[in-house]
């Protein structure tokens, strides 16, 4: 009776302790997430009317950073960081634009297509000039924003182009619920088809392994120079999805490129993933973008300057790099 009472006992407890364990290695983002509930809620305070319309203007203005923080997390994670994902991004919205631009609907879909294929090859050329020439990653990166950008500038010289009409359908209104914005649906549906597999897989696992340790991951068998050329193909494949939904949000295309890379590496930092590689996901640098959005936007509402939103961002960044260095300290100690 005793031993059948301390299995069920047992049995009970393994749940719970796995949820502890999950919440633990989950702290960080489960705290950011926790943060944005609060902003939300200060958000409805200083404005009454923030509602329906709110959201999905929120949800479609953070889908191109959303999806560029979640490239630039794909690299870091492996090891690496990406300077030209802006670059890559206005290339992509350019030639799409150009494409799209009075055909036919049929049309822009291989535009898109061959776009999502074009972002993939672009960003593995980065990672081959990363691997071959040996290069530190943010010289090379830095190198070829300026020559994609140069790249987007031969195709449309200004603003310009045009998109598809169901292209641009996809990010407007809602779905099912007025509560739930096409854009967002259309960043899990990315998320969970690419990275959600992805990280479970053997690639996946290998990208975590060569940004812990590339010698340890070395000698386990991972081809380090195959897997960083693979994780920067992936930025480039995320960058080709957020060109493509400037292009759909602003129905042009636009050759300048933002300042998407800087804010992604931002959203990274804020997100949990750590810079040194190995450690992270996508989900924390997505809820960050939410929240340094958000901040600008409740700035707006108090008739703040909007400057001070880029001042307020760095200030929580240096508060981020602080916590988490004190984390890893008392981590090495213990």
């Amino acid at each position: 009776m005793t031993a059948a009472t301390g299995t069920v006992n047992g049995s009970r407890a393994r749940p719970a302790e796995a949820v502890v364990a999950w919440a633990r290695r989950n702290s960080w983002t489960l705290g950011l997430l926790a943060f944005l509930v609060v902003l939300l809620v200060f958000t409805k305070v200083i404005q009454p009317r923030y509602g329906i319309a709110g959201i999905q203007g929120l949800a479609t203005s953070v889908l191109p950073l959303a999806l560029a923080a979640v490239a630039q997390a794909i690299v870091v994670i492996a090891g690496g960081i990406d300077l030209s994902i802006g670059s890559m991004m206005a290339l992509m919205s350019c030639i799409s634009a150009a494409l799209m631009d009075g055909r036919s609907e049929e049309i822009g879909v291989a535009v898109v297509v061959g776009v999502l294929l074009l972002g993939l090859l672009v960003g593995a050329i980065n990672g081959a000039v990363v691997v071959v020439t040996r290069v530190p990653d943010i010289v090379v990166t830095l190198a070829m924003s300026f020559v994609w950008a140069g790249c987007a500038l031969l195709v449309l010289r200004t603003t310009g182009g045009g998109a598809a009409q169901w292209l641009k359908d996809l990010l407007t209104g809602s779905l099912g619920s007025a509560w739930i914005p096409k854009a967002a649906v259309v960043l899990v549906v990315i998320v969970a088809a690419i990275w959600v597999p992805l990280r479970r897989s053997r690639l996946g696992l290998s990208f975590y392994a060569i940004g812990s340790n590339q010698l340890a991951a070395f000698r386990s068998g991972v081809s380090v120079g195959r897997t960083k050329i693979l994780a920067y193909a992936l930025t480039g494949l995320f960058s080709a999805f957020a060109g493509l939904s400037l292009t759909a949000s602003t129905g042009i295309g636009i050759p300048v490129p933002g300042p998407y890379t800087l804010l992604s590496v931002a959203a990274v930092v804020l997100g949990g993933v750590s810079l040194a590689g190995g450690r992270g996901g996508v989900f924390g640098p997505i809820v960050a973008v939410v929240v340094l959005q958000l901040i600008r936007t409740d700035m707006t509402f108090l008739n703040v300057n909007t400057n001070l939103a880029v001042v307020v961002q760095g200030v929580i960044l240096i508060g981020v790099v602080m916590i988490g260095s004190l984390i890893q300290i008392r981590r090495a100690r213990a």
